[in-house]
């Protein structure tokens, strides 16, 4: 028998990523992601177009074009459809993993320029644990403060959230200090986060999380305490939601 002929491998291009993409969109489910990310009018997600991708089918797609050059990675980050933006932190997330200290510094650069292209909450979680928050683990971190004061929602989020970088790494404080800035907040995406961050860091140490609660339970939105307790007993959330 003839031997066969070998496949020619694909083009791994930015338009070969958006074709793949475009392959697998899904119509009905792109309207329910749409609902699910508030895109309507006045919502926080307003405008953003979906082409109705699962998360794992976007980040395997995403995750066979980790070589794109920063400069295609930002005209991904600059497109209205949000699977191309989700494809594009994914790969820099990963290239930021496997970089040296030159690039790792590039990348962090490059995130923290384009901080309003992550522009929903998965996109920020995806993303600021793994570059900023890792980035920050050695170094100073007073830009947590700059982007808690933010007047920007997704950059205030990303303070809060790339805290979970160090939290993994067993260092909490950081944790603490942007929750306290954040307690004012008058988004509700900001308030879950703060939750949820709080109760990752009572994962590294429940004795410091009773003593940060035990201080301002009282101050917080009643939405990040239910989230920092969530591993509470019953009992226990019901007596601190009592205060």
């Amino acid at each position: 028998m003839p031997a066969t002929a070998k496949s020619e491998a694909k083009p791994q291009t930015r338009l070969a990523l958006l074709r793949e993409l475009e392959a697998v969109a899904d119509e009905r489910k792109a309207q329910s992601h749409a609902w699910f990310f508030k895109t309507g009018k006045g919502e926080y997600g307003e405008g953003d177009i979906f082409l109705g991708i699962t998360v794992p089918i976007a980040r395997k797609i995403a995750l066979r074009y980790t070589h794109l050059p920063l400069a295609e990675i930002e005209k991904l980050l600059a497109s209205p459809i949000h699977e191309h933006r989700f494809a594009a932190l994914e790969i820099l997330v990963v290239q930021y993993e496997r970089g040296d200290e030159m690039l790792r510094q590039q990348i962090y650069d490059f995130y923290l320029q384009n901080t309003r292209r992550a522009n929903n909450w998965d996109l920020v979680d995806t993303s600021a644990p793994y570059i900023v928050g890792e980035h920050l683990r050695t170094r100073p971190r007073a830009v947590l403060d700059r982007l808690a004061a933010s007047s920007m929602l997704w950059e205030r989020r990303i303070a809060m959230v790339a805290t979970l970088g160090l939290v993994r790494h067993g260092e909490i404080k950081d944790s603490f200090r942007i929750a306290k800035r954040l307690f004012n907040d008058k988004e509700p995406l900001i308030h879950k986060a703060t939750g949820w961050i709080l109760r990752e860091a009572g994962k590294v140490s429940r004795e410091e999380l009773i003593q940060f609660l035990e201080k301002y339970a009282a101050k917080m939105p009643r939405t990040t305490l239910r989230y920092a307790i969530e591993r509470f007993s019953p009992e226990e959330r019901k007596q601190w939601l009592k205060r």
